[in-house]
């Protein structure tokens, strides 16, 4: 089943499924070729968003926390991929440890670790959890709604090897993003693997460096397959810092906006779009949590420079926000995408979830409350595996474009790749180890 799509069965977004899948072998080999140069991140999950006119990544996390979303019926591809994930890294590999975020109160965050943990066992390492958190001293042991169960031991440092008691493992793999800080405890580790790396986490990594790469990946893609790399890539602008209590920064900020409104109106009259288009403002930094203006929510979405007033005249929650509201942020703006997809007639977003270079599955993260331009990616949202249930299937060449759930899948997983390509470029340039020549 492919989800309801509420813009029309032709247009550019078919004319751009039909163009993958006819040239499936060339985008096979460049990807290949790609991963001949280039270093795959361990693992990701992409976020993506079908405007029926526009197919677009909007979020690329190097951490990702949803595994418990995927599917049974997928676990058997995402063992194939850990073990040659490893093999690549550790061959010797028998211990594995995973470092989780602090959050191990939350009961969708516990079925992730423990969806975790199968996959790896399947590839056969020993896992266990060893917790960053400096107020867990002992072990501990926590219980699902299955009924199963997670311990998770207190981390212990030996000179410079980090693991847990009678436990010392060849690679340490983080699913905490680290926004507060690298801890210590990480640093400096000899004949450890850390992955992914430590510059990878939210309180180094930039929004903005992710955007720069993914242009340039789509760029090159585009040209493979002789389509505006427009129709893959949001455009965007790293505006910087800014304080909004000054004019100056404030008046820079209108006139961003509106060149980059300007922008995408002439991109919609090229291709005959009849929507508003829209701007979404995010902190550059992904540590940086709540709005950049000062309060909640963490997105604001403009479709002209005036509305920027408003939001600037609304209360900005407790005290000792008016504080931070005046403080400088670094900020970026994206070209708004809206997601036409619905399933069970609530918005819905593909998120791709992968393994070293492969895609392992995925689901629709859908949300009952939400429209068309907000993200789903908030409370209340729910996960449906649906199309990517059927991912075990190949693509089907001959089908109607938009009426076949492999050959959506496949286009969703080239698009996804894409971005994990543009993150494997970003970290590559961030490296603070890299040699300078």
């Amino acid at each position: 089943m492919v989800p309801h799509l509420i813009t029309a069965l032709t247009g550019p977004i078919n004319e751009l499924e039909q163009r993958m899948l006819d040239a499936m072998p060339a985008i096979e080999r460049w990807f290949r070729l790609e991963w001949m140069e280039h270093t795959p991140a361990f693992y990701s999950a992409v976020d993506i968003r079908n405007a029926g006119f526009k197919l677009v990544p909007v979020d690329t996390s190097l951490f990702p926390g949803g595994w418990s979303s995927l599917t049974r019926d997928m676990l058997p591809l995402a063992v194939q991929a850990a073990q040659a994930a490893i093999e690549k890294i550790c061959p010797e590999a028998r211990n594995l440890l995973i470092v989780p975020d602090v959050r191990t109160d939350n009961s969708f965050y516990l079925a992730n670790l423990l969806q975790m943990q199968r996959i790896f066992e399947n590839a056969g390492l020993n896992v266990r959890f060893g917790s960053l958190d400096p107020a867990v001293k002992s072990a501990k042991e926590y219980k699902l709604h299955s009924g199963e169960t997670i311990l998770v031991e207190p981390l212990q440092r030996t000179r410079n090897r980090l693991g847990l008691k009678h436990f010392d493992p060849c690679t340490i793999l983080l699913n905490n993003d680290l926004h507060a800080g690298v801890p210590g405890i990480l640093e400096d580790l000899h004949e450890q693997y850390v992955l992914p790396p430590l510059h990878a986490g939210w309180s180094q990594r930039r929004r903005s460096n992710h955007l720069k790469a993914y242009e340039e990946v789509a760029k090159r893609f585009g040209k493979l397959l002789g389509i505006d790399p427009w129709l893959i890539n949001p455009m965007h602008t790293h505006l910087g810092e800014i304080q909004v209590g000054k004019a100056a920064d404030m008046e820079r900020l209108r006139t961003e906006v509106d060149a980059l409104l300007a922008r995408v109106r002439r991109k919609y009259k090229e291709y005959g779009i009849s929507e508003k288009p829209f701007v979404v403002i995010k902190p550059n930094n992904g540590a940086a949590h709540g709005d950049p203006l000062g309060g909640s929510p963490p997105v604001l979405t403009v479709r002209d420079s005036s509305e920027l007033e408003a939001l600037l005249r609304k209360p900005r929650g407790k005290a000792g926000s008016a504080k931070a509201a005046n403080a400088p942020i670094d900020l970026f703006l994206r070209e708004g995408v809206l997601t036409n997809e619905r399933v069970h007639d609530a918005v819905a977003e593909p998120v791709v979830y992968m393994l070293d270079r492969y895609v392992v599955g995925g689901f629709y993260r859908i949300h009952a409350e939400r429209s068309s331009d907000e993200s789903t990616n908030a409370p209340g949202s729910r996960y449906v595996p649906l199309a990517f249930a059927e991912s075990h299937h190949l693509p089907q060449p001959g089908e109607k474009p938009g009426a076949s759930a492999p050959n959506r899948f496949y286009m969703y997983g080239v698009i996804a790749r894409l971005a994990m390509l543009a993150a494997s470029y970003e970290m590559e340039a961030t490296d603070p180890q890299a040699e300078v020549y």
